[in-house]
């Protein structure tokens, strides 16, 4: 591999604690309640979570306070790095890796801050694709922007939906943080420090590889 591609919250920065507060708070700003607000917000991008559980509310206003309350978060809430994480994104060359986030590149600039991450050039948010996860256009956007062939790249994921987006956009696919496989990764770790020499052995050729990783 000549590329990698890495997700941000679940993958790279343990962001759960902070996306269930920020749906309790806005759950309980229109009276909703707020575990069910969060198992629909797990499984749906905002909108249509809106449409879901507050129909009768202005998805705009819906989504401006969802905004206010992620910046606030950001600015507030504790957030930590998954062990490895750091180890991986410096031990790559800066021009072969990029971030591909449902989220937007203000907040994970953000997080990168307070967690200490580097920040590569290229950052792929929610602002620059008209279709999100599990659509192949993030992925394929950020090799474009890299100069990189579909084929060159290594996507590292946690959800399903990003799964799906790097398989779709013709990528080789690892998934790490989750202890069963999503159906589809090439291969599955179940901690990213786990995966972190196989990423970087792989941008040196396979013959560097340490091993292959138990399922």
């Amino acid at each position: 591999m000549k590329y990698v591609l890495f997700d941000v919250d679940g993958t790279l920065i343990d962001a759960v604690s902070n996306q269930r507060r920020v749906w309790e708070n806005w759950a309980l700003r229109y009276g909703l309640d707020a575990d069910e607000v969060y198992r629909v917000a797990l499984r749906t991008r905002p909108l249509e979570t809106f449409a879901q559980v507050a129909a009768d509310r202005d998805p705009n206003e819906c989504l401006a306070l969802l905004h206010e309350l992620e910046d606030e978060d950001v600015r507030s809430g504790v957030y930590a790095a998954f062990d490895g994480a750091s180890d991986v994104l410096r031990g790559l060359p800066p021009r072969a890796w990029a971030l591909v986030t449902s989220n937007y590149e203000h907040r994970v600039r953000g997080r990168f801050l307070r967690t200490g991450l580097p920040v590569p050039d290229v950052i792929v948010d929610a602002a620059a694709v008209e279709e999100g996860k599990p659509s192949p256009v993030p992925y394929l956007r950020a090799a474009a922007r890299l100069g990189a062939e579909p084929g060159d790249c290594l996507v590292i994921e946690d959800a399903p939906s990003g799964v799906q987006s790097g398989l779709r956009a013709g990528m080789t696919v690892w998934g790490v943080n989750a202890a069963a496989a999503v159906e589809g990764v090439h291969r599955h770790f179940v901690h990213l420090r786990d995966a972190v020499p196989h990423i970087l052995a792989s941008m040196a050729g396979p013959q560097a590889d340490p091993g292959v990783s138990p399922s």
